[in-house]
């Protein structure tokens, strides 16, 4: 036999390290491997750390020196199950430790953990089967604060469960609302957490808070100082107001004025659960008031701003909800929640449905700003009183209010043309209060309001205009006064006694008047009001839309100085005529009701005006130039011999300048020619 030769051992590679073992005598080594990216040596190192912070709190206090946590916290998420397990069991270990749980709680380490629970859905199913419930809503009665927080977050853990979520909402939920008066504070953010899981997604288990008497100590528990606690105290609040009685009986303590405060917090999930109990409670007009008078709206406003994705949505949609009225739109908007809104919906990034949403509600209750800025109303954008053409404004200028414009002296710029067709309150109680025979008495109330009107707005109505108006009310006024004459006649009331009433009146509307810091209010067009009236008797009536839509288009016409001819259209002076209604009311701001001669957009404006009064369905468009055209939807009668079929409609535009009434198709010559010069 051969001689045996010895095997060679092969090199290893050039770019292979060496083994190295590595013994550790101090804490602060193994924190430093923490940072490893071998989840052999991370695993290792968690192993060896639970077993130093389970000697004692001293070696605890230790490592938190160290910077363990967060270390640990990395950990906890971490795609190796074992180094998972291993900085779990460490972050178990440490948590008696007060200083260590209080950067726990700093950290949101509550979240992580729990969604590692996930994969264990099975171990809740079988803590269920052994009823496991009853055990924890025994430990809630033992009197030991921290007994009563673990039960309460094991509570919060198993509410995954829904098995487990009714047992609890069944015999717990009482339990639990008790411990919202602990004077722990600890307890306490327990179990209101407890309460908001149980009440997610879960109408009985809301029931069952409210039938705890668990509103009021809900509503408390927002003044606390404890985020957590806040946070959750609103959203057990929000889970209960999607019930109609359990919603007005939290609003009825004052919870707006409240939430008002905490949409100041400067902790964002305080911020994002106020927001969103705002918009759950903010469906209701009582409500958007009393937030409007906390002072709720500007925290809201800025908090568009976050940079915190959940806050931004919440606060968006909140916006959306309170800006249902027009008082609460026009409010967000002058706190520059629209521009706001348009720089959010510029960006890809911050963008979403809500915001979106939240943007296109507060332009369609205040229609003012938004034919201003968007040069378009739909059919659906009904315009009422209040409303005003400020004409087209750039991006980024400031829209001013009616009262801010009233306040500027008389310009040579583009006039604004107010609409205001409602009668003063003030003006309709003491003609319908007077009952006088004589027509001086009749007259005098609204002279009176007028004058009122005028002191308020600054003089916008000259004495001219006040005798021509009167004039022009003379006719309906005697014939009220007739009426009145009649209805007057069998009542036994003495004529000195309907004079004194009169006079108590009037001298109610003149204090009322003289209040100092009143709302500016514009005075009322009575003009407006009677072309409006006019054209409800005359068109009303017609059988079809078209007919009523071409009527219409008559009516404005002849209102705004008649038809022109197309190569005469530079002849007709209306610029001429407006400035001389600025100059007699001192004033940029002209009643619709006093422009006779009017161009496009003053002709489109009252067409628009008139037909939403009457119900008729247009657009109102701006076009440059100041032009500006209504858009209607008509439907054609069906081909002969096809009864019955129904076309879809076909949208028109409506001449109100040269051939009143002329319907032109969308997308014609002739249409097009209309809208440009």
């Amino acid at each position: 036999m051969g001689k045996k030769v010895k095997k060679e051992v092969e090199p290893l590679p050039k770019d292979v390290f060496d083994p190295l073992l590595i013994e550790s005598k101090t804490a602060a080594t193994v924190v430093l491997m923490l940072s490893s990216p071998e989840e052999e040596v991370l695993a290792k190192a968690c192993d060896a750390l639970y077993k130093f912070a389970s000697k004692g709190d001293e070696n605890k206090v230790t490592l938190l020196g160290l910077g363990a946590v967060e270390h640990l916290y990395k950990l906890i998420s971490h795609e190796d199950p074992i180094v998972r397990r291993n900085a779990i069991m460490v972050f178990g270990i440490m948590a008696s430790n007060h200083d260590v749980k209080k950067l726990l709680r700093e950290l949101d380490v509550t979240n992580s953990l729990i969604s590692q629970l996930a994969p264990e859905a099975e171990n809740r199913k079988i803590l269920n089967e052994e009823e496991v419930e009853k055990c924890l809503i025994n430990l809630l009665e033992i009197d030991n604060n921290e007994v009563k927080v673990a039960a309460s977050q094991a509570i919060s853990a198993m509410c995954e469960n829904l098995a487990s979520k009714r047992a609890f909402g069944l015999q717990g939920i009482p339990q639990l609302v008790q411990l919202l008066s602990s004077a722990n504070e600890e307890v306490k953010e327990a179990a209101v957490t407890a309460l908001a899981n149980l009440t997610a997604a879960s109408p009985s288990n809301a029931r069952a808070v409210a039938e705890a008497e668990g509103i009021e100590p809900l509503v408390n528990t927002l003044n606390t100082q404890r985020d957590g606690a806040v946070a959750n105290a609103a959203t057990v609040l929000t889970n209960l107001a999607m019930q109609e009685p359990f919603r007005i009986n939290i609003q009825s303590r004052g919870v707006m004025s409240v939430l008002a405060e905490l949409l100041r917090s400067t902790n964002s999930q305080v911020q994002s659960k106020a927001a969103f109990a705002v918009a759950a409670f903010g469906c209701d007009a009582d409500a958007r008031t009393e937030l409007r008078n906390a002072g709720g709206l500007q925290p809201l406003v800025e908090l568009l701003h976050s940079k915190n994705e959940e806050v931004q949505r919440n606060v968006c949609w909140a916006v959306m909800v309170c800006a249902s009225d027009e008082l609460t739109a026009v409010e967000l908007c002058r706190l520059g929640a629209l521009d706001i809104l348009e720089e959010i919906n510029l960006s890809t990034g911050r963008k979403n449905n809500f915001s979106e949403a939240a943007l296109q509600k507060l332009l369609d209750n205040n229609l003012s700003q938004k034919y201003s800025q968007m040069g378009y109303l739909s059919p659906s954008n009904i315009i009422t009183d209040g409303f005003y053409d400020y004409g087209q404004i750039k991006r980024g200028v400031k829209f001013l209010s009616l009262e801010e414009l009233s306040m500027q002296e008389l310009t040579d710029r583009r006039a604004i043309i107010f609409i205001n067709a409602k009668p003063q309150e003030d003006v309709l109680a003491v003609e319908e209060k007077a009952q006088d025979s004589s027509y001086e008495q009749t007259i005098l109330s609204p002279s009176i309001s007028r004058k009122s009107s005028r002191e308020k707005a600054g003089s916008m109505v000259s004495p001219m205009e006040e005798k021509q108006e009167l004039s022009g009310q003379r006719s309906s006024l005697s014939k009220s006064s007739t009426r009145e004459k009649g209805l007057r006649k069998g009542k036994g009331k003495k004529e000195e006694e309907k004079m004194k009433e009169v006079t108590q009146i009037i001298s109610k509307v003149q204090d009322e008047i003289n209040l100092e810091n009143s709302h500016w209010l514009p005075p009322p067009d009575f003009i407006l009001l009677d072309y409006i009236n006019d054209a409800s008797k005359a068109i009303l009536p017609l059988t079809t839309t078209q007919e009523q839509v071409v009527a219409l288009a008559q009516f404005v016409a002849d209102k705004m100085g008649g038809p022109i001819e197309r190569d005469k259209l530079h002849d007709f002076s209306w610029e001429l005529h407006i400035s001389e209604i600025e100059f007699e009311l001192k004033c940029n701001i002209v009643p619709i009701g006093k422009v006779k001669k009017g161009t496009f957009y003053h002709r489109a404006l009252l067409f628009k005006v008139i037909a939403d009064r009457i119900g008729i369905g247009c657009s109102l468009v701006r076009g440059k130039y100041n032009r500006a055209w209504n858009e209607v939807k008509l439907v054609d009668d069906s081909p002969q011999g096809i009864a019955g079929l129904l076309l879809p409609p076909q949208e028109y535009i409506v001449d109100l300048m040269f051939e009143p009434g002329f319907l032109m198709k969308q997308g014609s010559a002739e249409a097009d020619q209309y809208k440009h010069i």
